[in-house]
């Protein structure tokens, strides 16, 4: 089958069982190309493999007529017009669940991080303050257990549920929000609140929803001033879920004491980005990684197999796995 390709061909070859890119007519071109070029690329293309921060619109699907699937790298598919591949018969799927427990990971360390304070304790060992900051937190007692913590999610799909299972392994209370409850052989111990329960109750707070209309910029000023007083926050879903200045005011405030960040909004984050730009005393009170909570080895090479089952179904004339466009 032809397949394009809108991502890297190093990363593709790495984490693909041997074997697999061969079968195919593969044809690489960079996510950022212009829209012309990807369709001159494509245009007898049946597969589009896309970046899962990848934009994929109904003008590049009109030059690609013979399209039958656009699969996301990843989870995300924000990027992808979802309307207009179902209108064209085109499935548009996901690796849904394929780095749950890579992300679950990263948000827990992220917890844990900013319950310690961990970047500032580096630097102050690295400045010769150890001894100060040391006797500092055993006069305020200021450093708090996650089993002392009810860790609330907003959201609670595959990412959620495995952080859940981790935070309660911990000794902590998880409580969740989601517009479904549950089967309650996936709740991992947590119960379904009200989302006003769910901020008000926490101790950390972990947004893991998808993007969209009714998503974007759902922690505003208004979700955060609903939070217990000195929460924590932690982001490894999309950075467009996040009010950057309603976020930056809580932190500046006090209504949170900490952030743990992996996703910015305005990928890719550069130097003038209002997130990094803040006051040096509200930089201190966050963790930024580089959304590096789902890129291990083992998730990618899941996301890998996954893409390749669902390409030997659409060859074979079947309806693929993982399909998010209602098809």
């Amino acid at each position: 089958m032809k397949i394009l390709v809108m991502g890297n061909e190093e990363r593709l070859l790495a984490n693909s069982k041997p074997g697999r890119p061969d079968a195919h007519d593969l044809v690489y071109i960079d996510q950022h190309a212009d829209p012309a070029d990807i369709i001159r690329a494509g245009t007898d293309a049946e597969i589009l493999l896309i970046d899962a921060m990848g934009r994929f619109t109904d003008e590049e699907m009109a030059g690609m007529p013979g399209l039958k699937m656009i699969h996301s790298e990843g989870v995300g598919f924000q990027g992808i017009d979802l309307e207009a591949a179902k209108n064209r018969g085109i499935y548009v799927c996901n690796c849904k669940g394929a780095n749950a427990s890579a992300v679950a990971e990263q948000a827990l360390m992220l917890m844990i991080a900013c319950l310690r304070n961990a970047v500032n304790c580096h630097e102050a060992v690295l400045d010769g303050r150890q001894i100060e900051v040391k006797e500092n937190y055993m006069k305020t007692g200021a450093i708090r257990e996650l089993a002392d913590c009810t860790v609330g999610f907003i959201g609670f799909g595959d990412i959620a549920r495995c952080a859940a299972a981790l935070v309660k392994a911990f000794g902590a209370k998880a409580v969740y929000y989601d517009l479904y409850r549950a089967p309650e052989e996936l709740e991992a111990g947590a119960v379904m609140k009200s989302m006003d329960e769910v901020l008000a109750e926490s101790d950390i707070v972990s947004i893991h929803l998808p993007v969209t209309k009714a998503t974007e910029n759902i922690a505003d000023a208004a979700f955060f001033g609903k939070m217990k007083k000195g929460a924590v926050f932690i982001n490894t879903a999309r950075g467009e879920l996040v009010d950057t200045p309603a976020l930056l005011a809580a932190l500046s405030d006090g209504t949170l004491s900490m952030a743990g960040i992996d996703c910015i909004a305005g990928e890719p984050v550069k130097k003038d980005n209002p997130m990094i730009n803040a006051p040096e005393e509200v930089l201190r009170k966050m963790i930024f990684s580089p959304h590096i909570a789902g890129i291990t080895g083992s998730s990618f090479a899941r996301s890998y197999e996954m893409f390749w089952t669902n390409t030997d179904r659409i060859a074979a004339g079947e309806k693929p796995s993982c399909v998010v466009n209602g098809l």
